[in-house]
């Protein structure tokens, strides 16, 4: 059974650090793209980022890029979001997401991804 497992969210300060995790069960993922999104409630979910099956290619909202940073172990199963100089904005409930292909979207919509986690909850304040 397939099942997405996010985890590394909690409480930071502004300008802190927060590294996320994804662990996959039931999946192989050496052949999807992997995503991260975000969502603070009353919005819509935002994509965050985006990483190739490979690992090659990855893609950023323009709103974390130079301060996210996405990654994948696929020995490992996992997928990783490091966070640095976090900002309240960031705030949300972070979620990862399988994409059916091989290659990220150029554009990292929710409905281009399937098979969700619970999320985890990030919180940059003072």
């Amino acid at each position: 059974q397939l099942q997405l497992v996010e985890s590394g969210g909690g409480l930071v300060q502004p300008g802190g650090s927060l590294r996320l995790s994804c662990a996959v069960s039931g999946y192989t993922l050496n052949y999807y793209a992997l995503g991260w999104f975000r969502q603070v409630p009353g919005k819509e979910r935002e994509g965050v980022s985006c990483i190739s099956a490979s690992g090659s290619s990855t893609n950023y909202a323009d709103s974390v890029k130079g301060r996210f940073t996405i990654h994948r172990d696929n020995a490992k199963n996992t997928l990783y979001l490091q966070m640095n100089s976090l900002k309240p904005e960031d705030t949300a409930v972070y979620y990862c997401a399988i994409r059916g292909f091989t290659d990220c979207p150029s554009t990292i919509r929710e409905s281009y991804f399937g098979s969700w986690g619970q999320g985890t909850l990030v919180t940059v304040s003072s």
